[in-house]
């Protein structure tokens, strides 16, 4: 498949339920991938993408934003304390906050720089002890604070567990959100995007689909 593939893949499944697919924005994950692929695809026109890393995306996207205009990066990875400062200087949108303290952190760094990413709270729908994000019964606490703390709190995000159909996942996340008065939904990749525009995805965190398998450093 390719950015045309998925682009029509998207327009199709919104179709099917009833929405626009102008209501769904394309975040292609550019992580570990080359960046003459990377390149490709913004040549094609494309300018919304995503990285897991704040140091690997520091090191190919100055340089690609200063190249090509309207570029906006997505943070869809695990944000540590002491990458903040650099993830706010480079992204304009945060999909992982998942504790009150890396809000507080990212609060109080954002006034001190005077920039505040748009940011998405990460529930963990499965409860999975290893997976990152805010449990179950402290998402609309998580929200709250976010929202005290001044935080441009657009929506939620989740990853489903492996072993389990998405779409439960995805209609939980829907029901929270909007339990929250938030109309971001950022979820689906590239094996179940369909099925997350079906259920209100905003968002959809497409990569090999787009860019080809993954090369590993």
């Amino acid at each position: 498949m390719g950015l045309s593939d998925i682009q029509n893949a998207m327009a199709k499944a919104a179709t099917s339920a009833g929405r626009s697919v102008d209501d769904v924005t394309l975040i292609a994950v550019s992580k570990v991938q080359p960046n003459e692929r990377v390149e490709a695809v913004l040549a094609a026109g494309h300018r919304v993408f995503g990285e897991n890393r704040v140091q690997e995306a520091a090191g190919k996207w100055p340089e690609f934003k200063e190249k090509y205009g309207g570029v906006e990066l997505h943070l869809i990875g695990p944000l540590q304390s002491n990458k903040v400062r650099a993830a706010l200087e480079l992204f304009d949108v945060i999909h992982t906050v998942d504790s009150e303290k890396l809000a507080r952190r990212i609060a109080s760094i954002g006034a001190e720089i005077d920039r505040i990413p748009r940011v998405f709270v990460q529930v963990n729908t499965g409860d999975e002890d290893q997976k990152a994000g805010v449990p179950l019964d402290g998402v609309d606490a998580l929200v709250a604070e976010c929202r005290d703390l001044g935080l441009p709190v657009e929506g939620l995000m989740c990853i489903p567990p492996v072993n389990e159909e998405p779409s439960l996942h995805f209609a939980l996340l829907a029901k929270i959100a909007a339990r929250n008065n938030l109309t971001g939904l950022s979820m689906g990749m590239s094996g179940d995007f369909e099925r997350a525009i079906a259920l209100g995805a905003t968002h959809v965190r497409i990569g090999s689909a787009i860019f080809g398998d993954r090369v590993k450093a």
